[in-house]
């Protein structure tokens, strides 16, 4: 399976497809979270603060593909299993529609049909959400061998959105880490800062 750019999460209705802007394909997040996962492996170290330069290089969904394999430790897995996270949701969402009094029948085949259409679209859409919660897991566990206590990333490329979805996987780890995330000026420049407390 590869990454690939796929857009919102699909809304189906009786009327047709439409996408949930509220829930965009995590694909937009995978480069700056790949980005962050290299900038933060480098072990344990004298030095906990770090300062990332970013290169600004766009990788391909084949180049993000190989990258998070040196992280993630079960990527095929993780794929592998597109299939029945993918039925899941499918599951759920047709057990919504038959639960609806408010449909005729006619309207409930249309809904299930439209479901059934965006199949593929949901698989990719799962692929690349299951990625990128691999790579927030791998630079978790960096965070936590290297014991950093402070990044400070520029206020561009998503990084502050990866960087605000891992404050909510430290807190989750089975021993917590506390993080914060705020702007700061640091010579001049503004910049987004993650104080991280072990």
């Amino acid at each position: 399976m590869e990454l690939k750019y796929v857009g919102d999460m699909p809304q189906c209705s009786n009327k047709g497809v439409g996408f949930d802007r509220t829930q965009p394909d995590k694909y937009i997040l995978l480069n700056a979270a790949v980005e962050l996962l290299e900038a933060l492996s480098y072990g344990p170290t004298e030095t906990t603060q770090h300062l990332y330069n970013t290169g600004g290089k766009e990788r391909s969904g084949a180049e993000l593909v190989e990258l998070l394999r040196k992280y993630c430790e079960d990527l095929d897995g993780l794929f592998e299993s597109r299939e029945e996270k993918t039925d899941h949701l499918i599951d759920e969402l047709i057990e919504r529609v038959k639960e609806r009094n408010d449909i005729s029948e006619d309207g409930r085949r249309a809904w299930l049909n439209n479901i059934k259409i965006m199949r593929d679209y949901y698989m990719q859409y799962v692929v690349n959400e299951s990625a990128y919660k691999c790579a927030l897991d791998a630079m978790a566990k960096e965070i936590h061998t290297a014991k950093v206590k402070k990044i400070v990333f520029p206020l561009f490329k998503n990084y502050a959105s990866v960087l605000h979805d891992l404050t909510y996987v430290l807190e989750h780890m089975k021993s917590p880490i506390d993080a914060d995330l705020k702007i700061e000026e640091i010579k001049g420049k503004l910049v987004g800062t993650m104080i991280i407390r072990h």
